[in-house]
């Protein structure tokens, strides 16, 4: 063994050696017998670039579909990682059988165990070579969009280069009857303007007269309870570049999704299906941008949004209305945008400023949670109390509720901002393990890619674990920040968290949490509480106080 011998590493914390070159000969001839044992039995070779966030649930929904006549196994699923020391321990961990995330759906761990150990439809590999053996190849590699600014989408760019290579090295291996969709979200036009003219390109090269059969059809993953049905029972969009790769598209969906309640939506062009996810994500993110101006108003007047909003949605047309909460997470919603904007410009060649509402969504999204450090420093003032060195206490890392996604979550900008004003920061989750952003901010998401360049003073935020016990990270804080709707922080106790923490302390609502008897009790017991978007919180505590005066004859 080399000495240079390097490793991956789990989230567990479990090392896997990264394949050495002899191995690559050896990992082929286990594929090419698996895949020609899978054809003889009838089945489609099926493989997966990317088995990350989206691409090892569909890599398993994919080798768990049956054929419908007969009920047998109708594809075998390579899914293909490459061997980097990021990454690479997915790769063991599939073959055995184990999901390489975590999933609050309990559907996701039991369907990755069933197709490696008992159907035997599901692989994973590192070596790209087992693309010579596809009959379909389903892309599911990240396209980034890279913010040069906070709140100021205008000035990055959208990261194409894995995209691209893998791209170049799918034309390189592929047989021309391959059918390649890519279910990565992109910037329209990538289809037809970037990947189909390297496909060609390569095919070329290797003396292919056939033109590539390209087409798209975007993923609408959503991360919780409902992560598997959100591939497979959804509706889906989709497209070729050519009729017949349309057509193939077409029928390879509806043989592994459920499109029989959930039909396809077929669209004449790859960049129709592109910038309908691009719309989809932009709309809702603008509502939620336009809801941050009425959650200001709100908090300056004495109205509780949360309250106006249910209001609202009584009316079916608005029934889809939420609370923004302390900023716009998840990895679409605060970037796909972005591509739609960097597109226009940059594959399509138009020079003109056209996104403006757009872009000024994603503006107000990027930087909503920093009024939540305002928040607590004008909550902690309120109680003679300075923001710096304040343990404060985070309630919620993930973007969503109920889920363990740190993705672009605001708490993020919550923790970083509060940090770079000096407070001592603790972080609670019941969903989340490991918070790498902060963790490995050196180079999570990538080497110079973390939220910390925005702010000074974050050196020590790698030094956060996020805490399990609630009780224990409680004590002894000056504030607790309630950023995230999970079913725990629902159900928290006044009386109880005031115990733990040892004094009346500041409490700061994101998302809606406190009924108005919690924020009064809150009050009663000597707390101060400050809450996104709801100003009535000013008149219960001075319903409070009148109280407090009336009982003592004032």
């Amino acid at each position: 063994m080399s000495d240079s011998k390097q490793y991956s590493l789990s989230p567990a914390g479990e090392q896997f050696p990264l394949p050495e070159p002899e191995d690559y000969a050896v990992e082929m001839t286990r594929l090419e017998a698996a895949a020609s044992a899978a054809r003889a039995e009838g089945k489609e070779v099926v493989v997966v670039m990317g088995v990350g966030f989206v691409g090892a649930v569909m890599a398993a929904i994919v080798a768990d579909a049956v054929d419908r006549t007969t009920g047998q196994p109708a594809k075998f699923v390579i899914g293909c990682q490459r061997p980097s020391t990021r990454s690479f321990w997915k790769i063991p961990l599939l073959n055995r059988g184990e999901a390489p995330m975590k999933a609050e759906d309990l559907e996701v761990a039991p369907m990755i165990a069933r197709c490696v150990k008992e159907k035997k439809t599901l692989t994973a590999t590192y070596n790209s070579e087992c693309l010579r053996l596809a009959d379909c190849v389903v892309v599911d590699v990240q396209c980034d969009y890279l913010k040069s600014d906070l709140g100021n989408l205008a000035t990055g760019a959208v990261d194409m280069a894995a995209l691209e290579a893998t791209i170049k090295t799918i034309g390189e291996r592929i047989s021309s009857h391959c059918l390649v969709l890519i279910e990565t979200t992109v910037a329209p036009g990538t289809t037809e303007f970037v990947a189909f003219p390297i496909l060609k390109r390569e095919f070329v090269k290797r003396g292919l007269a056939a033109d590539p059969l390209l087409a798209h059809s975007y993923e609408r993953v959503m991360p919780g309870r409902d992560y598997v049905a959100s591939i497979r029972d959804f509706w889906r969009v989709c497209s070729g570049c050519t009729p017949e790769a349309r057509a193939r598209v077409e029928t390879f969906l509806s043989e592994v999704l459920n499109t029989e309640q959930f039909p396809l939506t077929v669209m004449d062009r790859p960049i129709e299906s592109e910038t309908a996810k691009i719309v989809e994500n932009s709309y809702r993110a603008t509502i939620l941008a336009f809801l941050d101006e009425w959650s200001l108003f709100a908090e300056r007047n004495g109205v509780d949004l949360t309250k106006v909003i249910k209001a609202i949605k009584i009316r079916p047309t608005h029934s889809n209305m939420i609370f923004p909460g302390p900023g716009i997470g998840g990895y679409c919603l605060p970037k796909d945008g972005g591509l739609g904007r960097w597109a226009y410009k940059h594959i399509l060649g138009f020079e003109d400023d056209i996104f403006k509402i757009t872009s000024l969504a994603i503006d107000i999204n990027d930087k909503r949670a920093l009024h939540v450090a305002e928040l607590t420093r004008d909550a902690l003032r309120n109680m003679g109390k300075p923001l710096y060195a304040a343990p404060i206490l985070m309630c919620g890392a993930s973007y969503r509720e109920d889920v363990g996604d740190t993705r672009y979550s605001g708490s993020e900008l919550v923790v970083r901002k509060l940090t770079e004003m000096g407070a001592e920061m603790r972080v609670h989750d019941p969903y989340v393990d490991h918070w790498y952003e902060l963790e490995n901010q050196d180079t999570y998401p990538a080497s110079g890619h973390s939220w910390a360049r925005f702010f000074r003073n974050q050196e020590g935020l790698a030094q956060i674990r996020v805490g399990k016990d609630l009780a224990a990270s409680l004590r002894g804080v000056a504030a607790v920040i309630l950023a995230v709707r999970h079913a725990p922080y629902l159900e928290l106790d006044p009386e109880a968290v005031v115990r733990e923490a040892g004094w009346p302390i500041a409490v700061i609502d994101c998302f809606g949490i406190l009924s108005d008897e919690k924020i009064q009790r809150y009050f009663e017991l000597g707390c101060e509480v400050k809450a996104l978007g709801r100003g009535h919180v000013q008149r219960i505590k001075e319903a409070v106080r009148s109280a407090r005066l009336r009982e003592s004859g004032g």
